[in-house]
């Protein structure tokens, strides 16, 4: 049990269910902190991906989160061109990186053919070479702070690869949110923090930044727990210099376990 410990994730309220249900199940106080917004590039985003599958003609579409999914079927719905985004999804073998954004898929209609057993882009490289997709064209709509690794991946497997960027990500502004997070830090009463993205751990330090400076900042991040969701995320973290655990499993359940495991040693 973690009784009485507080942790943090660098996640809104509102995306942070799973997490708040586990820390409440160990008795820990969960503290959700918005630390990133989408911005999205406009209704312009439809119609550049059917532009684009009708040019590229895609034999897979590749989703890599249920906030892609949202956003361009949102903006479709609201452009009267649900019908259109649909039939070109669905004129493609559909692969969701993990269960979050399989389940955002098939909630707009989409069958989801293909989901790798580890949910980040080394999956979906590995699900890729099971496949045998060698040859194949892929066009994957994504965020512009998106690195290039998973497009690198898979032109190396020989993979055709067309990105489009929906959104691009910037640290969340109205941080009044963060008022009780700051205040705790402050004190070295945070015994934990979850990073989620190489987005969040900047817009982390963006917005931290404004109230301590680095060498407060990182001492106070010292004495604490951080946990990273993946290595993409603990790569960024350690350009902060922020000494981490990388979780083994890359969802927020398998960052919440590394997370009780080092508060529990």
């Amino acid at each position: 049990m973690l009784d009485g410990k507080t942790i943090a994730i660098t996640r809104s309220k509102d995306d942070a269910d799973e997490f708040i249900s586990l820390a409440e199940e160990n008795h820990a106080k969960p503290l959700p902190l918005p630390t990133i917004e989408l911005v999205s590039k406009g209704e312009k985003i439809v119609d550049e991906f059917l532009e684009s599958v009708e040019k590229y003609n895609p034999d897979y579409s590749v989703f890599m989160s249920s906030k892609a999914v949202k956003l361009l079927f949102d903006t479709a719905k609201n452009i009267g061109k649900l019908d259109k985004l649909q039939l070109a999804v669905a004129n493609t073998m559909v692969m969701s990186v993990g269960p979050k954004t399989t389940i955002a898929l098939e909630n707009e209609g989409i069958k989801v053919n293909f989901q790798p057993t580890t949910f980040s882009s080394v999956g979906v490289g590995e699900e890729f070479t099971q496949i045998n997709a060698v040859g194949k064209k892929v066009i994957v709509p994504r965020s512009g702070a998106s690195t290039p690794f998973l497009k690198e991946l898979l032109n190396k497997i020989g993979i055709d690869v067309l990105e489009i960027h929906l959104y691009d990500v910037c640290a969340f502004r109205d941080t009044t949110q963060w008022n009780e997070f700051r205040e705790l830090f402050s004190q070295n009463k945070v015994d934990g923090i979850v990073f989620t993205s190489a987005s969040s751990v900047r817009g982390f330090f963006e917005i931290m930044s404004k109230d301590y400076d680095d060498d407060k900042l990182l001492e106070n991040l010292g004495k604490l727990s951080v946990v990273s969701i993946g290595p993409f995320t603990s790569d960024e973290l350690k350009k902060f210099n922020v000494k981490n655990i990388v979780s083994q499993v890359h969802t927020v359940a398998g960052a919440f376990d590394a997370m009780k495991n080092t508060l529990t040693v």
